[in-house]
């Protein structure tokens, strides 16, 4: 018995450890600061996701930034089914009954992922809001997910030019979307956790859609000192 909880501890532990790991590896700061060796958080508005390193840098690099925030979310929700779909029962055993092991396991790691791309331990815990990788984590769950999702981010962006208004309406129909495909108390608790991280991260841009002073998004990236 005492092993069978030492390994239920790893699993767990282990499993959001190395989810978090993967997120940490933020493609905006890792580009920006390794590669074109100017640290995109020191620029615009200080956030360390793809909308700010676009507007800074633009370039084919861009390219980099996505491909890295969409392959950390897959490999770590890869690694969720790998952990716990193989379980007994199909899954977790919580709250007296048990969970989908590969649905569990994505939103699992999809979570601690989150984590580490919103809150990195190796760039001092800035990083970025987490709409790419939580896309791709919504496309991996999901199709259904992502068209809710991805739809209404991609309806709200290009009607009002406003990248965050879109990914508020992300985050906030993630957990609606989950609850409706997923009615299991347990998911839905993962996904509120997973758009509530998501809608936390774009609080001060609520502020600014609010006041009216909210940046509109360009396919021009802008320059330092206006060149």
């Amino acid at each position: 018995m005492e092993n069978w909880w030492l390994l239920i501890l790893v699993m767990y532990g282990g499993s959001a450890l190395a989810a978090y790991l993967l997120g940490c590896f933020n493609g905006a700061v890792i580009v920006s600061k390794y590669i074109l060796r100017d640290d995109v958080r020191n620029h615009g508005s200080g956030n360390a996701g793809l909308t700010n390193f676009y507007r800074t840098f633009g370039g084919p690099l861009t390219a980099l930034v996505i491909l890295t925030d969409v392959l950390k979310a897959v490999f770590a929700l890869l690694l969720g089914v790998w952990v716990f779909g193989w379980l007994p029962g199909g899954g977790p055993a919580l709250f007296g009954h048990h969970i989908d092991g590969v649905l569990f396991g994505k939103y699992w790691a999809g979570l601690f992922c989150l984590l580490g791309h919103m809150f990195p331990c190796m760039f001092k815990f800035k990083g970025g809001k987490g709409i790419l990788s939580g896309g791709t984590i919504a496309i991996m769950i999901d199709w259904r997910i992502a068209l809710v999702v991805w739809g209404g981010f991609l309806l709200l962006t290009v009607l009002t030019r406003y990248v965050s208004l879109g990914s508020l309406w992300a985050g906030a129909s993630f957990p609606f979307a989950t609850w409706v495909c997923y009615p299991d108390p347990v998911i839905v608790i993962l996904g509120f956790l997973c758009g509530g991280l998501v809608v936390w991260q774009h609080r001060a841009n609520i502020k600014r859609l609010l006041s009216g002073t909210e940046s509109k998004f360009s396919f021009r990236h802008k320059k330092e000192g206006g060149l």
